[in-house]
């Protein structure tokens, strides 16, 4: 996968109001893997010029370390998302999160606005799937261009459009979550889990990540600063599979049949493959930290 070989943590990444100026300046000390400078749903319409002014200042402040710094505009059936994506272009963050994108034409034309309004190379494309539509063409959408690296889950909206409801285990979406995941590994894209909407919830909120990451989610969407350490624990390897992916390494790299065991296990190039991307993951993680 390309990610793999220059993997960029993004095990928590938290949606900050670009309205709220105390929301950006504690986002400056969270130790978050991404921000999510948000434009749409938490911003009253009558604040959307002043966010959107707020969040490309932040993004071109320098003020917030190593953090992996992306807009969420309005999307693309709204007044504001010309004249968003046009600013985002601009001030040049990490990547342009761009709400609803059900097929690749759109990703294309998005794209192609983003060539157009010059947007730096560095700027990337995240793409949220949170439709019926989007899931059953997660495939297409995930490989219609190179820039588009990242999908978002957004599951309320998908319970939603599935007149669904949110249930422990989530049952409801779990084809849909499916399928966007088999379309980001079929595409080497990274994907993203959706949110956990109760916050005072800590034990439902480390299930769904435990889930999340069971499933093989690259890290979790995020509403509440309180949840940053549970996202950020359950998404990265622990001491125990840091220490088994070594031995596998190990093993393998002083081999002198053609048959390798590490602590009585068959290893065998799958093996080696996660061993890889385990401790390729844990280097990044200590780097960030660094």
């Amino acid at each position: 996968m390309p990610e793999s070989a220059q993997f960029r943590p993004r095990r928590s990444v938290l949606y900050m109001p670009s309205s709220n100026a105390k929301a950006l300046e504690k986002a400056k000390t969270l130790p978050v893997d991404g921000i999510i400078f948000d434009l749409e749903d938490a911003v009253a319409p009558d604040d959307k010029l002043t966010a959107r002014d707020a969040a490309c200042a932040a993004v071109r402040s320098g003020e917030y370390g190593r953090r992996e710094l992306t807009i969420r505009i309005n999307g693309a059936d709204t007044e504001w998302h010309a004249d968003d994506l046009a600013a985002v272009c601009a001030a040049g963050p990490d990547a342009v999160v761009v709400p609803k994108v059900d097929s690749a034409d759109a990703v294309l034309a998005l794209v192609d606005a983003m060539a157009r309004h010059d947007a730096p190379e560095h700027t990337k494309l995240w793409a949220m799937v949170e439709t019926p539509y989007a899931m059953l063409h997660a495939e297409e959408i995930a490989a219609a261009s190179e820039r588009l690296t990242v999908l978002v889950m957004g599951t309320n909206d998908l319970v939603k459009e599935l007149y669904a409801e949110h249930v422990p285990g989530r049952a409801p979406v779990l084809t849909g979550l499916s399928l966007a995941l088999l379309a980001a590994r079929a595409t080497g894209k990274v994907i993203i889990d959706g949110v956990y909407n109760d916050v005072k919830n800590v034990e439902g909120f480390l299930a769904e990540c435990e889930q999340g990451r069971q499933m093989g989610f690259d890290g979790k969407t995020l509403i509440h600063p309180g949840q940053v350490e549970g996202a950020n624990a359950a998404f990265a390897p622990n001491e125990k599979a840091v220490e088994d992916a070594r031995g596998i390494l190990s093993a393998w790299e002083s081999r002198t049949t053609g048959v390798v065991t590490y602590n009585g296990r068959m290893v065998e190039n799958l093996h080696v493959e996660s061993a890889q991307r385990t401790l390729s993951i844990h280097e990044a993680i200590e780097a960030l930290q660094g």
